[in-house]
């Protein structure tokens, strides 16, 4: 039920119909337990504390409850190891591939083209591509370990990649094809791939854009690469001449195929996921197919509620994890819906016409694309037939209570489900449970098997805010950096605290539920003085006047600079704007949340799946060169950073 869209911070805004809960993914779990002679209790809480409690019990009998099928010798669940060197399901066999491709009918992905092209992409004919793209990958050499990596937008083809390779036990990795060269090679010549898939131009924006220029400047840097194969029929820019074997995908799909899968480890690489870049070489983060399918099932069928049949849209680029949760989708017989180009383009409100027309029951969104609708005064449930949603995930970065009260005022009677996780692990920390009430500005719960916790700097446990730790080993945590010899990786997740994941957010647990203050690693300390970035965002963002903003704190020899940088809503006066900026924070934070000076910019820089750069901006103003604190190739927008490098430079000049 909803209650009032104004309700307060805190305050229960959505109540689980009772009638439906024993439909849920979560009540259905615990049925099953039942079955198997484990009596939990009613709630979420009760499951969670059992989930955590018991790991191995835990993950046993869910991978029984999702289908999971192993072959290989029984064993321990996992290792006795801590982390990071804990082994899940030592021993046993399964294939990714095969989990998400078999036992389905009907729909299994629905394709949506920036022009409004549709197309549907049936599970027979699904499975008969994989098979088909599988056999060709096999003829040229490609086998176990072997790399095949994509230059991909989102389109079927990328999906029928993923799952071509898994099925042989060929490791995938893949980037948006609007990444520049700089990015896409940092990347990919880590992985020395054999194979590689590529769209030669992409839609974007209402154009087609050429990338046979950067293509050959990738391929040039990539020597190890044996065989090259074209995705062009979602553009028409032609392929280019290549200096080994190039086909075009139908000629790589055209021979009829028996499907099958290789048997490999639980641990065995499945994927390469790469951090943003922003700084330093791009960390290729190492996932095995079991890991990778149990967390994204759990996710799936437990936090997003998701049902066989359901339509699944996530708005997200091929680079993003959450392009691997929409692929997952298949594992729960769910239909994925790929929205290929700017999903947003020509307005904001497609994402929502898309949501009606397909009829989806579960869509992800990014904070961000919520606070914008609701600057945009959208009304989703009046503008369009949403009767199919059922539920909105929320994720990328913190929700304001504001966009909560949105969504309720907005889009309707449905579960609000505000998560947070990462490409480190596939999955989330905390989510949502739809047994659960939805309490304004609060996430629900931690995610079951997943021991997450609030520490203080001293390494002690504290229900208020602190680093999100996860003091118990998830299946999905990475196998390992590409290349690495696990150094970076340690000081990564384990240096802080020694056999503990410290994630790098910011978690406070609440009576009311759980707050992610934002990353620790950019954390504003003035004069001894924590401050959260996550505060003032809540706060400056909902004005009216401001369309984004972003603040850092940089250590300028003795001095603490901390400006805020702040993009203007159309048509708002600089000087209106910044009355209000002042007056909110001081009447919702407090004085010592003032920023040093409000610069106002043209825009707010991201990476290309919307982070924004806090700690690029940080170290430009502490007088680093733009080449050593970002690669452009994997910003949104490289020529807007030029000029927050350019205000740096001249503040500098002028600076004593």
């Amino acid at each position: 039920m909803i209650t009032d869209a104004q309700a307060a911070d805190g305050e229960v805004i959505w109540e689980p119909d009772p009638e439906h809960s024993a439909e849920t993914g979560v009540a259905r779990f615990a049925a099953f337990l039942g079955g198997q002679g484990i009596e939990i209790g009613a709630g979420y809480e009760e499951l969670w504390h059992w989930s955590v409690d018991e790991p191995e019990q835990f993950w046993e009998l869910f991978a029984r409850f999702a289908g999971v099928e192993f072959g290989g010798a029984a064993g321990p669940v996992c290792t006795t190891d801590p982390m990071p060197h804990t082994r899940w399901f030592p021993g046993r066999t399964l294939n990714f591939a095969r989990h998400l491709l078999q036992g389905h009918e009907g729909t299994a992905l629905i394709g949506i083209a920036e022009d409004g092209t549709r197309e549907e992409v049936t599970w027979d004919a699904l499975r008969r591509e994989v098979a088909s793209l599988a056999a060709h990958l096999r003829a040229r050499g490609v086998s176990h370990g072997d790399r095949v990596v994509g230059i991909l937008p989102n389109v079927a083809e990328a999906v029928v990649g993923l799952l071509a390779a898994a099925s042989i036990g060929a490791i995938w990795s893949v980037c948006a094809p609007e990444f520049g060269p700089g990015a896409i090679v940092s990347r990919f010549a880590q992985l020395g791939p054999k194979v590689v898939i590529a769209a030669p131009g992409y839609r974007l924006g209402g154009k087609d854009r050429d990338r046979q220029a950067e293509l050959g400047e990738i391929f040039a840097q990539l020597p190890t690469l044996e065989h090259i194969i074209w995705v062009g029929r979602h553009t028409s820019v032609p392929s280019i001449p290549t200096r080994v074997p190039a086909v075009d995908w139908a000629q790589a799909v055209a021979e009829p195929a028996e499907l099958a899968f290789e048997d490999v480890e639980f641990s065995h690489p499945l994927w390469v996921l790469f951090s943003s870049g922003t700084t330093g070489i791009p960390k290729g983060i190492v996932h095995g197919h079991g890991g990778a399918l149990l967390e994204e099932m759990k996710m799936l069928l437990i936090h997003s509620d998701l049902r066989p049949g359901d339509r699944y849209l996530n708005v997200a680029s091929t680079s993003w994890v959450l392009w691997n949760a929409l692929v997952s989708a298949l594992g729960v017989g769910a239909t994925a819906v790929l929205v290929d180009g700017n999903p947003t383009f020509p307005s904001i409100d497609r994402v929502w016409q898309i949501a009606a027309a397909e009829q989806v029951a579960v869509l992800g969104v990014g904070a961000g694309f919520v606070h914008s609708c609701s600057k945009a005064s959208l009304v989703p449930m009046r503008d369009h037939d949403l009767g199919a949603l059922k539920s909105l995930q929320v994720t990328g970065s913190p929700l304001s209570a504001d966009g909560y009260r949105w969504v309720y005022g907005n889009v309707g009677d449905i579960w609000l489900s505000s998560m947070s996780g990462g490409t480190d692990i596939a999955s989330i920390f905390v989510g949502g449970s739809p047994t659960l009430p939805v309490r304004v500005g609060y996430i629900q719960a931690p995610a079951l098997g997943v021991r997450v916790e609030s520490w203080d700097e001293a390494g002690n446990p504290t229900t208020g805010k602190g680093e999100l730790v996860v003091t118990k080993s998830m299946p999905s945590m990475p196998l390992s950096f590409w290349g690495d010899d696990g150094s970076r990786y340690h000081e990564s997740y384990f240096g802080m605290y020694p056999g503990v994941w410290r994630h790098g957010d910011y978690i406070e647990f609440t009576h009311w539920g759980i707050l992610i203050h934002g990353r620790s690693d950019s954390t504003l300390n003035r004069n001894g003085l924590r401050l959260g970035s996550a505060d003032i965002y809540a706060v400056v963002e909902s004005l009216p006047e401001v369309a984004e903003a972003l603040v850092v704190g940089a250590e300028l020899g003795t001095d603490y600079y901390m400006p805020l940088f702040v993009h203007l809503a159309g048509g708002t006066k600089p000087g209106v704007a910044q009355e209000a900026i002042t007056r909110s924070i001081r009447e919702n934070l407090s004085v010592r949340y003032l920023p040093d000076e409000i610069v106002f910019m043209p825009g707010i820089p991201h990476t290309r799946t919307g982070k924004k750069l806090e700690v690029p901006v940080k170290r430009l103003l502490q007088g680093a060169r733009l080449e050593t604190v970002a690669d452009l190739g994997s910003v949104d927008d490289p020529v807007l950073l030029e000029e927050y490098a350019r205000f740096a430079l001249e503040r500098q000049t002028v600076s004593p």
